[in-house]
């Protein structure tokens, strides 16, 4: 099982686009998940859009839009609402999972690595095969 993060930006562009990869996948879309952090003493939000595997190739897409915008519990923002409303309409349940930042990690790429072990741990995502 292949599973990648695929990074959209941070704009209120990107999250439209991230909300129509839900919409236009809904026959394959698992999970909606909001990772809540701490950047530089301000609380940001990343937003992702989690789809079940295509099969046979058993490629996974996790698409997300990292660290940009406020974090809605702290500052409720349009761009959060956007999000949770379209998971309403899809009849999901935005996750939400306090994350360390990726500036902790040395490169994107062992931080896109540790959100998955957190997803595997909490069977969000299949395990690794």
């Amino acid at each position: 099982m292949i599973q990648r993060f695929i990074e959209l930006g941070e704009g209120y562009s990107d999250i439209y686009e991230l909300i129509e990869i839900a919409k236009s996948n809904k026959h394959r879309l698992s999970h909606m998940v909001a990772f809540h952090t701490i950047i530089e003493n301000k609380n940001m939000t990343s937003l992702a859009v989690i789809l079940n595997p295509n099969l046979p190739s058993s490629f996974q897409p996790l698409y997300v839009c990292r660290e940009g915008i406020p974090n809605p519990n702290f500052s409720p923002n349009k761009r959060y609402d956007l999000f949770a409303s379209a998971a309403l309409d899809l009849n999901k349940k935005v996750i939400q999972i306090d994350i360390k930042p990726s500036t902790h990690f040395a490169d994107k790429e062992l931080f896109y690595q540790y959100l998955i072990g957190i997803l595997r741990l909490n069977h969000y995502i299949p395990p690794l095969q």
